[in-house]
C-alpha cells in the first residue's frame, strides 16, 4: 500500500521532481508521453538522475516495450528496474531500439551526449514535454528548482452556513521577489475544477486573503467542500506556502482555525483523535494527485495496533471524501488515537470534531516519520542541552478554559515515550509538574491540567506548559516529540485542538538541525511570527511563549509590529517576556481603535525578536460564543 516515491527528505527538503510530475498541469502531458512511448517502441531508457522509478510509480510504463536500461553512475550499474538491470550508458550504442527516453528535465545536454553513442536514426526524447508553462516558473534556468514549485493545498469549504478564509502575506518579497502572482485552482468534492484564476502578488508584507464566500460569489458557484491548490509564481527564499486558515460561519458558534498543510504527502499521519461519546470525528481525505486513489489504498488503525481497516472506496483525482472514523473503527473512543495510512496520496489532512450539540472544530494530524531511530545519547546530554527538546503550549486562564494534553507517538520507531509535563506561571515561575512515566506506543493517556493545578496558583491568571523527556523514566528519545492539546471553554463548551512537535530552544549548542532556523543554519535564535487580524466582531488573541533549553536572556526584546493590509508599518509595541515565561494578549490591548482602523480589515501583526526564539499560538474570540486556537507560523 502506498506510492513508492520520495516526496520529502529531512536532509534536502521537498522533492521538486515529485511536485513537477503531480502538478495539475502535468498529468495530461505525462499521459501523452506514455502513449507516445507505447507507440514508438522498442524503447531504451537512459536514467542519469535516478528519476525513472519514481516516474513509473506515478505513471506506470506498463505496455511500453523496453529494450534496455542505462545509467551514468558506475555505482548504479546493476540497479534493477522491473526485470532489467542497468548497463553503462557507454554501451547504449548496442541496443536495438527505435526510441531513447532520457529520464530527465532540462535534458538537452544529456540528449546531446547520448546522441554521440546512440544507434543512427533513433529518436531521443526527455521529460521536457511534461513542463508547465515557462511563465509559471520562478527559476527559468533550472526546472527542478524547489522555487518553481512553491505550491500547497488548503481545505476549502463554503455552504450550509460554513465558510473558510485563507490569510497570509507576501513574505517572498523580503527575499527579493518582485512582482509575481499566485495561480489558484479550486477543486470540488468530486475532484473537478470549479474555478481557475490568478491573483497578483501584492507589495512586500501586504495581505493575501482568499475567502470562500467571495470565491463562490465571483464564480457563481454552488455549495462545495473541496480543496484549493495554489502555486506562487515568482517565489524567493521560501518554497513553502504558509497560511492561516479560519473556518467561520453564519452562526456565531462556528469558529475554528488551522494552518498550512505540509505540501509533501506522507505514508502515515498520527495524532487523529478518536471520538468521545456524543461526537463524530471526520477525516477529510483529499487526493493530492491528478490520478485516482484505488480502493483499499487508504486506511486507519488504532495507534500501537497493526490491524488496518481499509477504505474500500476509490477517489477521483483531486477529490475529497468525508470519512467518519466510526466508519472504519466503530469502537474507537477518546482518548484513543488513530494512525492514518495515507500511502503518500494526500498532504497533511484536516479532521473535524462534530458534537451532538452542533458545535464543531477543525484541526490537523501530523506527519509520522519513518526515518528516525532512537538516539540514547540524548539522555546523557543534559549538561550540554539542558531541558533539550521542549514542546510548549498555553495554559489558558483556568477559570474560563479547561486544558488537556494527549501525548501522540509521531514516528514508527517510537515504542516508548518517557515524558513529563512542566507547568509555569506567565512570570516563568515553576508551579507544578506531572510525570507520565514511560508510555507505551499503544497507550493513550490524556491529562486534565485541572488535576495538576488543583493545589497550585497561577499568579498571572494564565501560563504555559512544556512537555519534555523524562530520562529518569526511560532513555528512548529521538527528538520527534508530539502532543495534541485540547482546550474547552467552560462557559460556551466550545472546543479547539492544536498539535505540534518539540524543538530545542534558545541555546548556542546544536543537536542535528536544532535549534531550527527559518533562514540559515542552526542555531535559530530569532523570531518572526505572523498574526492575522480577524474581522469584527471577533477579537484576535495571541499567546507568546519564551521557552529556553538553557538559561538565555532574562527577558525578550519583542516588537509587536502592526502592519496595514498594504504591508506598511502602522505602529509597534515593545514587550519583554521573562525567560521561561509567556505573554497572553489581545490586539486591542496593544493597539487602539484608531491604529487598528488604519491597518485595515486585513491588517496583521509581525512578532519580531532578534534576541531569542519565541513560540506562539493565535486565535479568535467571538464574545462568549466561540473561540479558536492554533500555533503560529513564521518566515
Amino acid at each position: 500500500m502506498g506510492l513508492k516515491i520520495e516526496t520529502f527528505s529531512n536532509a534536502v527538503g521537498g522533492n521538486a521532481f515529485y511536485k513537477a510530475i503531480t502538478h495539475p498541469l502535468a498529468e495530461k502531458h505525462a499521459t501523452a508521453l506514455i502513449a507516445r512511448l507505447r507507440a514508438a517502441g522498442p524503447v531504451a531508457v537512459y536514467d542519469p538522475g535516478n528519476l525513472l522509478a519514481p516516474f513509473d510509480a506515478l505513471y506506470p510504463l506498463s505496455g511500453v516495450a523496453l529494450a534496455g536500461f542505462y545509467v551514468q553512475d558506475v555505482e548504479s550499474v546493476g540497479r534493477a528496474f522491473g526485470d532489467m538491470h542497468a548497463r553503462p550508458v557507454s554501451e547504449i550504442g548496442n541496443v536495438d531500439c527505435k526510441t531513447i527516453l532520457v529520464a530527465a528535465f532540462d535534458a538537452k545536454a544529456d540528449i546531446d551526449r547520448v546522441r554521440l553513442f546512440a544507434p543512427r536514426g533513433v529518436e531521443i526524447i526527455g521529460f521536457d514535454s511534461l513542463r508547465i508553462p515557462d511563465e509559471m516558473l520562478s527559476n527559468k534556468k533550472r526546472y527542478l528548482s524547489n522555487l518553481n514549485f512553491a505550491t500547497n493545498f488548503a481545505f476549502f469549504r463554503d455552504g450550509d452556513g460554513h465558510h473558510t478564509r485563507l490569510v497570509t502575506a507576501n513574505y517572498w518579497a523580503n527575499y527579493g521577489t518582485k512582482g509575481g502572482q499566485i495561480w489558484f485552482v479550486l477543486f470540488g468534492g468530486d475532484g473537478r475544477e470549479l474555478a481557475v484564476w490568478h491573483e497578483p502578488l501584492p507589495g512586500a508584507n501586504a495581505a493575501i486573503v482568499i475567502d470562500s464566500k467571495h470565491v463562490r460569489e465571483r464564480f457563481s458557484l454552488g455549495p462545495f467542500t473541496g480543496q484549493l491548490f495554489m502555486h506562487v509564481i515568482g517565489a524567493a527564499g521560501h518554497d513553502i506556502v504558509k497560511y492561516a486558515l479560519d473556518t467561520y460561519g453564519d452562526a456565531d458558534e462556528i469558529l475554528s482555525c488551522t494552518h498550512d498543510a505540509n505540501s509533501w504527502p506522507a505514508n502515515r499521519y498520527a495524532g487523529l483523535p478518536a471520538p468521545a461519546e456524543g461526537e463524530e470525528v471526520v477525516l477529510w481525505v483529499q487526493n493530492a494527485h491528478p490520478f485516482a486513489i484505488e480502493a483499499g489504498e487508504i486506511g486507519l488503525n488504532l495507534m500501537g495496533e497493526e490491524r488496518v481497516a481499509l477504505l474500500n472506496v476509490p477517489l477521483a483525482p483531486f477529490a475529497t471524501y468525508r470519512l467518519s472514523v466510526a466508519e472504519l473503527l466503530p469502537d474507537a473512543r477518546w482518548p484513543q488515537q488513530v494512525e492514518i495510512r495515507a500511502g503518500k496520496h494526500m498532504v497533511r489532512p484536516r479532521y473535524e470534531v462534530i458534537r451532538s450539540d452542533g458545535r464543531r472544530n477543525i484541526a490537523h494530524p501530523n506527519v509520522e516519520r519513518e526515518d528516525l531511530e532512537t538516539d540514547e545519547k540524548l539522555a546523557g546530554l543534559g549538561d550540554v542541552l539542558g531541558k533539550g527538546f521542549i514542546l510548549p503550549a498555553p495554559i489558558l486562564p483556568p477559570e474560563r478554559y479547561k486544558s488537556f494534553v494527549l501525548p501522540t507517538p509521531m514516528s514508527t520507531a517510537q515504542n516508548h515515550l518517557p515524558i513529563k509535563l512542566l507547568l509555569f506561571d506567565a512570570s516563568g515561575a515553576s508551579v507544578a509538574q506531572y510525570r507520565f512515566g514511560n508510555l507505551r506506543r499503544s497507550d493513550s493517556v490524556v491529562l486534565d491540567v485541572d488535576e495538576v493545578l488543583e493545589n497550585c496558583t497561577l499568579e498571572s491568571g494564565y501560563g504555559h506548559m512544556e512537555l519534555v523527556y523524562d530520562f529518569d523514566a526511560g532513555s528512548e528519545a529521538d527528538g520527534w516529540l508530539h502532543a495534541l492539546f485540547r482546550y474547552v471553554d467552560r462557559k460556551s463548551t466550545h472546543q479547539a485542538d492544536t498539535s505540534f512537535g518539540a524543538h530545542i530552544f534558545n541555546t548556542l549548542m546544536t543537536y542535528k538541525n536544532e535549534p531550527q532556523s527559518y533562514k540559515g543554519p542552526p542555531p535559530g535564535l530569532s523570531t518572526r511570527l505572523f498574526l492575522r487580524l480577524g474581522p469584527a466582531p471577533c477579537e484576535t488573541m495571541c499567546h507568546l511563549i519564551y521557552p529556553a533549553s538553557l538559561p538565555w536572556h532574562e527577558k525578550s526584546c519583542t516588537a509587536l509590529i502592526l502592519m496595514s493590509e498594504g504591508g506598511e508599518e502602522v505602529a509597534r509595541c515593545e514587550v519583554g517576556i521573562p525567560c521561561g515565561g509567556s505573554l497572553r494578549w489581545r490586539v486591542s490591548d496593544m493597539f487602539d481603535a484608531e491604529k487598528r482602523k488604519k491597518a485595515g480589515a486585513h491588517g496583521h501583526v509581525i512578532v519580531r525578536d532578534s534576541t531569542c526564539r519565541l513560540f506562539g499560538y493565535h486565535g479568535l474570540i467571538n464574545g462568549d460564543s466561540a473561540f479558536s486556537l492554533d500555533h503560529m507560523f513564521g518566515f
